[in-house]
């Protein structure tokens, strides 16, 4: 992959990563629970593939309309994986280092959040009382759990970005 893809690719990331911690930070001075709403989330999923498929859009006109499957999966990874990483650092630095206390409030609104909606999906109260137990004796900023969230997150849109890749990808008919 070329040098100017691959830098494409990590300033769209650096952006993604800038306006993932933007949000996190305005949430956490505004309203620490807006960080605990589903309709945030969504939110932010729709803006990280955004950036995603804008960078491979950019890659391809930087390739003048033609790209491999490759360039364009790598366009769109090295964007996505950049952001998540920034968002995921100023989130530990922000609840591990800066303000803890604001870890402990966040865990207890997500844990009162999971509540009512396993009551509202139904969920037995022994299967209730089990999730909010592993919830309370484990913090959702450990190292570990950070590391399974970013794992997590790059597989799921690394799935996403094999579709985007494949749409986008265009053979240069001269080439062959």
């Amino acid at each position: 992959m070329e040098k100017t893809l691959k830098s494409t690719a990590m300033n769209y990331g650096i952006y993604l990563g800038i306006i993932l911690v933007l949000v996190t930070v305005l949430a956490y001075a505004m309203d620490i629970e807006l960080l605990t709403k589903w309709w945030l989330g969504i939110i932010l999923f729709f803006v990280v593939l955004a950036f995603g498929i804008v960078s491979t859009i950019k890659a391809k006109e930087l390739l003048n309309g033609f790209i491999s499957f490759k360039q364009a999966f790598s366009s769109y990874f090295i964007a996505i994986a950049i952001g998540i990483l920034i968002s995921t650092a100023a989130s530990v630095l922000l609840f591990n280092f800066i303000d803890t206390d604001a870890a402990e409030v966040l865990q207890e609104k997500v844990i009162e959040t999971t509540s009512e909606m396993m009551i509202k999906f139904g969920a037995p109260q022994t299967e209730i009382d089990k999730a909010l137990a592993d919830m309370e004796n484990e913090s959702q900023f450990s190292l570990k759990n950070q590391l399974r969230s970013i794992a997590f997150q790059l597989i799921f849109y690394s799935v996403i970005g094999l579709v985007v890749a494949l749409s986008f990808k265009k053979s240069d008919p001269n080439a062959e």
